[in-house]
């Protein structure tokens, strides 16, 4: 049977799914969040899931909130089957989860419950989990909450960030998606797997100030940290009385004595800096108005640069 699906969803992240949800000609309009002021001009400029649409031709709703009846009639009006919803950036209540034949899905980037909220990627290599995915859920008023329809699942490789994790799961999140829709189609749609509340986990919005590396943790989690904030907001700390941002560094398990923040080696292997347990060693940097530079590069130009 043919569907007819309305698709929301904002960030790069999405793309794929408005491409696997488009495949077959079904999706009807698309809704994503208004033109938002964007780089040095600050010009308005539209999301990447509207550039896709225009592509594609289809319309495009660009609701501040459902919050009013003519916003919600416009939707009705569509006679959606299904919406399904990728990263939109709204909350949807229950007066527009309730318009569509069958209900709203909701694709996530983590294994639900872990990891509900708004960054599930990044707090997700932040937290050093070994694996993660994506899940197809029937939302409902809850953040996240709503039963899981299908799931797929990949490792977290230990030099994974956070945008190549999230390259990765958008495709996977076209997968799943896919198969959900092939099985609504035919008639054998998945059965709803309820939530537990046991293992749930917040993933909050990252903040910029997040980003600033503390020494005195330790150096496996300033590592995870690292990867987790690249490539935003990119973390950043005081190295040799110079604030450096950190593109890439890796734990070291070292015993030491020093001072966290003091430096423990200087070499072309890498800047070794004294944390609270172990060290961490710095592989990429980049200076205030300059450009990433591998540390070795980077020490050309610091030879005062010695460790204590």
């Amino acid at each position: 049977m043919a569907l007819r699906i309305v698709f929301a969803g904002t960030p790069e992240f999405a793309v794929p799914c408005l491409r696997a949800a488009s495949a077959r000609g079904e999706v009807i309009a698309v809704y994503t969040q208004p033109d938002r002021p964007a780089g040095r001009g600050r010009q308005l400029t539209p999301s990447p899931v509207k550039v896709e649409a225009t592509t594609r031709r289809l319309p495009v709703f660009q609701p501040e909130n459902f919050r009013s009846a003519d916003t919600r009639d416009a939707l009705r009006a569509l006679q959606p089957d299904l919406m399904v919803v990728v990263a939109y950036g709204l909350i949807l209540p229950q007066s527009v989860l309730d318009i569509p034949r069958y209900g709203c899905w909701n694709v996530h980037a983590s294994l639900l419950p872990r990891w509900r909220g708004a960054a599930p990627i990044q707090r997700a290599i932040e937290a050093g989990d070994r694996e993660t995915g994506v899940d197809l859920m029937q939302m409902e008023k809850g953040l996240d909450t709503g039963p899981v329809l299908l799931e797929l699942r990949s490792p977290i490789a230990a030099d994974d960030t956070g945008g190549s994790l999230h390259d990765r799961l958008s495709l996977l999140a076209a997968e799943v998606l896919t198969e959900g829709l092939n099985r609504l189609r035919a008639g054998t749609a998945a059965v709803p797997r309820p939530q537990s509340n046991d293992g749930a986990t917040y993933a909050r919005k990252i903040e910029k100030t997040e980003a600033v590396l503390d020494w005195t943790q330790s150096a496996e989690t300033l590592a995870n940290k690292v990867r987790a904030f690249h490539p935003w907001p990119i973390c950043e700390a005081v190295v040799g009385n110079e604030r450096l941002r950190i593109h890439s560094a890796h734990a070291l398990p070292l015993s030491h004595h020093a001072a966290p923040g003091t430096l423990l080696g200087c070499t072309r292997d890498g800047i070794d800096v004294a944390c609270g347990d172990g060290a961490l060693r710095l592989l990429r940097v980049q200076r205030a108005g300059g450009r990433p530079v591998s540390t070795a590069d980077y020490l050309h130009a610091r030879a005062d640069l010695r460790p204590v």
